[in-house]
């Protein structure tokens, strides 16, 4: 009897041992799930960051449960492997939040943005409506309009941009439109003020 009920606290205590050897399967897969909320909440586009060091807490959680999987089962450990479990989990739920709110403000900025264009666009138009005509000008204006009606076509490109959710692409092409716009004022204004001199000079 005596041996029997060895036996059978010895095969319960290996049954423990192998019990605790096993991965927290419930928070590892929490982890993932908060980290591909993340990544659909575009971390990767609005809190690089952030979702940079979700990935490397995720990275990190890999490493440990590599380590205990080569080691011999009765003396896996898995406390650490949890640890970093949710440490990843908490990182990638940072990363939803960072993004989320980088979104919004990329969203306010692109809308500013876009209606400054359009404000910039009006005011060009009215330049150019301003702007002297005559001898070894009208060919000049016409490049300018021509120009102008360029960076007008991009207002779609940027709307379209807009309504996708792709704000940061909106942002960039709104820059590219507001440099370009400022550009056209700036060859307006110097023929202006050089026709001003030619007048004064007559």
């Amino acid at each position: 009897m005596t041996k029997k009920w060895v036996a059978c606290v010895v095969a319960t205590g290996l049954l423990v041992l192998a019990g605790c050897g096993k991965p927290p399967a419930d928070a590892i897969g929490a982890a993932d799930t908060a980290l591909g909320e993340a990544r659909s909440a575009d971390a990767v586009e609005y809190a690089p960051e952030s979702m940079k060091a979700a990935e490397d807490a995720r990275a990190q959680l890999d490493a440990e449960l590599k380590v205990q999987e080569e080691k011999f089962a009765l003396f896996r450990s898995y406390d650490k492997a949890a640890e970093l479990a949710a440490a990843s989990k908490t990182a990638a739920e940072r990363a939803k939040s960072d993004a989320e709110e980088g979104k919004t403000r990329a969203r306010e900025e692109a809308s500013e943005m876009i209606a400054q264009v359009r404000a910039s666009i009006l005011e060009v138009q009215q330049l150019l409506d301003q702007a002297p005509k005559g001898k070894g000008t009208e060919v000049d204006l016409a490049v300018l309009r021509s120009d102008l009606t360029g960076v007008e076509s991009t207002l779609s490109e940027m709307d379209s941009a807009f309504a996708q959710e792709a704000y940061l692409e909106s942002i960039a092409k709104a820059e590219s439109a507001k440099q370009n716009v400022d550009a056209i004022r700036g060859e307006i204004e110097r023929a202006m003020e050089l026709a001003r001199s030619r007048r004064a000079r007559g």
